[in-house]
């Protein structure tokens, strides 16, 4: 059984060559991922095939999309539907949450 209350501390990481941590959630449709992304790491422009909302709990960086670039920093939410390309840099250590909705 899925616990309805957890510490993010208590999910397992998986740890990149790159330093990026990630602990993920996955739903019946859903997926919730705490990414934490170091200091000067630049995602290169991609896209995913499903929805997917970023929530910046703290940190700081530049976001790049269609409709162009933009700083964001704690506190920002971003909203992607499927397929849409974007890019990021990342100016200090951050930790995103992700919602991942397959379609």
């Amino acid at each position: 059984m899925t616990p309805h209350c957890v510490d993010w501390t208590a999910i397992p990481e998986e740890r990149s060559p790159s330093g990026i941590g990630k602990r993920t959630i996955a739903g019946a449709g859903a997926s919730l991922v705490r990414v934490q992304v170091p200091a000067g790491t630049v995602a290169p422009r991609h896209s995913h095939p499903h929805e997917q909302f970023v929530q910046v709990i703290s940190g700081s960086g530049e976001l790049e999309t269609e409709q162009g670039t933009r700083a964001f920093a704690a506190g920002s939410v971003f909203h992607f539907p499927a397929e849409a390309w974007h890019a990021a840099r990342f100016d200090s250590d951050t930790v995103l949450v992700e919602t991942n909705l397959p379609g």
